[in-house]
């Protein structure tokens, strides 16, 4: 079955593209989702196995995100098959072959995401002229380096815990995937107080009961290191992450991370969603059901891509800061709140609010 079709609904996708380039060692999938709100933003993910599904789930988290944070732009995203640490003369070429093929997809703008940053975005904007995410030497917000989802997450997290009567003081947070988003939102936490007691990165994951250093930590991986190099700590697998006894305990790597089979390791009692769709359903569900509060990734981590759209309007990062924390801190306390009156999970709150602002946005389109 066509894979427009298979994933279709009253709000998309428009349209799904597959891109082949074999002479460049290219193989990827681009889906604009929804433009009903404007032109679509959303990442270029790069990893050896991503798939048309993903993509499209991507895509449509990313509409959802636009949608809830009243921004003028539509969901899409990107994937391209392949190594993200595969040496960079060829992962050039491949990022540029990619903005080739999208530059006649003229209603969607991309940005960066798990696999590519800024420099990534610096050579797609040189092909085709349009990027999110630039180097600050062409003029861009590089929301990766200045931490902008990271600095969201750090948002949502601050009203979750006004909401529950909590202290961010001496909280103890475990970050699945200490990476772009994961360090920045562990320092933002740990300026207000938190206490990082694990991390983990595809090397292990480091755990001190006591504390970790964040800005060693971050330091470390600045250098291309992983957290098992770090002298202090215990070092454990990956996934023992997930058995960490904490407060906070965010997901900020890959998808369907948290599942059916493993939700019940999990001890926290706020989980905001760094990564997008981090969290089966089931898991939500079930964490729902011990009384923990998930905090939707397209909710939790819009950080980036209000920065983004700050930047595609000529913003300023200082703009983007005040944009993201206004929006995020409303939109986290609408959720909340919802959930809490009816009952519902979360993500049904956060859909229910991104599904208004959409079907308003579509009344106004001529091709509805």
């Amino acid at each position: 079955m066509d894979d427009v079709f298979r994933f279709s609904d009253e709000f998309g996708p428009a349209r799904i593209v597959h891109i082949h380039r074999p002479a460049a060692g290219l193989k990827a999938i681009a889906v604009i989702d929804n433009t009903a709100c404007g032109v679509a933003i959303g990442g270029v993910r790069m990893a050896p196995d991503v798939s048309v599904e993903e993509c499209f789930r991507l895509a449509r988290a990313m509409t959802w995100k636009n949608a809830a944070a009243g921004l003028p732009h539509g969901g899409g995203k990107s994937v391209i098959f392949g190594d993200p640490r595969m040496p960079s003369a060829q992962k050039e070429r491949v990022i540029r072959a990619f903005a080739g093929a999208i530059g006649d997809i003229h209603d969607y703008v991309p940005g960066p995401d798990m696999g590519t940053d800024e420099l990534c975005m610096g050579w797609v904007k040189d092909e085709i002229g349009r990027a999110v995410g630039l180097p600050d030497a062409v003029g861009g917000i590089p929301l990766d380096q200045v931490g902008a989802t990271g600095f969201g997450l750090a948002a949502s997290v601050g009203i979750a815990f006004d909401i529950l009567g909590l202290d961010l003081k001496g909280a103890r947070v475990a970050v699945q995937g200490f990476g772009a988003v994961g360090k920045h939102a562990a320092r933002f936490l740990a300026q207000q107080g938190s206490i990082l007691v694990a991390a983990s990165d595809t090397s292990g994951t480091l755990a001190d009961g006591s504390g970790l250093d964040v800005s060693a930590l971050i330091a470390l991986k600045d250098k291309g290191c992983p957290l098992r190099d770090h002298p202090n700590g215990r070092k454990l697998p990956a996934d023992a992450i997930l058995d960490i006894d904490c407060d906070i305990w965010i997901p900020a790597a890959r998808p369907d991370v948290v599942r059916a089979d493993n939700v019940h390791r999990l001890r926290a009692r706020l989980i905001p969603q760094g990564a997008n769709i981090p969290c089966t359903a089931d898991a939500e569900k079930a964490l729902h059901g011990r009384g923990v509060l998930t905090i939707p990734d397209f909710i939790a981590n819009a950080g980036g891509v209000i920065c983004a759209a700050t930047e595609f309007q000529g913003g300023s990062e200082r703009q983007a800061f005040d944009s993201i924390q206004q929006r995020i801190q409303t939109n986290t306390r609408i959720v909340i709140e919802e959930s809490r009156r009816t009952g519902c999970l979360p993500r049904a709150a956060a859909v229910a609010l991104a599904g208004r602002r959409l079907q308003e946005a579509t009344q106004t389109r001529r091709w509805r």
